[in-house]
């Protein structure tokens, strides 16, 4: 049985929700159907098997830990948020234990994700242990969340700026990234703006 951490991102500055007229702090502590945003992300990576469930706080971070108060996770600051995504990811890893078999990262601005979208992700890379990376495919597209294995995790202290977990899968040949099929807008929906936000509103109903 593989063990797999879960690792949420939510150190951003929000600069283009604030940029549209956003008044909160961070874009994570904007109400979606009566909970902050960065909520939906935590509480399906604690509905999933991933353990520990570590979530990288770094702009507006006690908002954010306000937000997620409550909540059985690890959190840990990355004091260079504002270097860019690759620093949240490094100290995402860094928190980790060393016995993980890989970790499912997560932007905190999707709320579509559900627990059941990381599991998927989770037991395709179970069958298959060998693979270096798991994401999920919608309509073609490739979304977020993504596996990575621990055996990529020495490649994250590599990456700089705002490069993620996509940046790693672009090198990636083809028999070693797995893709899992998915219905409806897990992958895709994110909240970039307060009009994403409206959006969100729709798609989920809430």
């Amino acid at each position: 049985m593989v063990k797999i951490a879960a690792i949420i991102l939510a150190a951003g500055c929000s600069t283009r929700f604030a940029a549209a007229g956003g008044l909160e702090t961070t874009k994570l502590t904007a109400g979606l159907g009566g909970k902050p945003l960065a909520r939906y992300a935590a509480e399906a990576a604690l509905a999933s098997s991933a353990r520990p469930v570590v979530v990288v706080t770094g702009h507006a971070s006690a908002d954010v830990e306000a937000a997620l108060r409550g909540l059985a996770l690890n959190i840990v600051f990355n004091a260079r948020f504002f270097s860019g995504l690759a620093s949240s990811l490094r100290a995402g890893i860094a928190a980790l234990p060393g016995d993980v078999d890989g970790a499912v990262v997560l932007l905190a601005d999707m709320p579509a994700v559900t627990g059941r979208l990381i599991d998927r992700l989770i037991a395709k890379f179970a069958e298959r242990p060998e693979a270096l990376a798991a994401a999920p495919v919608q309509g073609g597209r490739r979304g977020n969340p993504i596996l990575l294995a621990a055996a990529l995790f020495p490649a994250v202290a590599q990456l700089e700026g705002d490069e993620g977990a996509r940046r790693l899968l672009d090198g990636l040949p083809a028999e070693r990234l797995l893709e899992a099929p998915i219905d409806g807008e897990g992958a895709t929906l994110d909240v970039d703006t307060p009009e994403g936000l409206a959006a969100a509103r729709r798609a989920l109903k809430i």
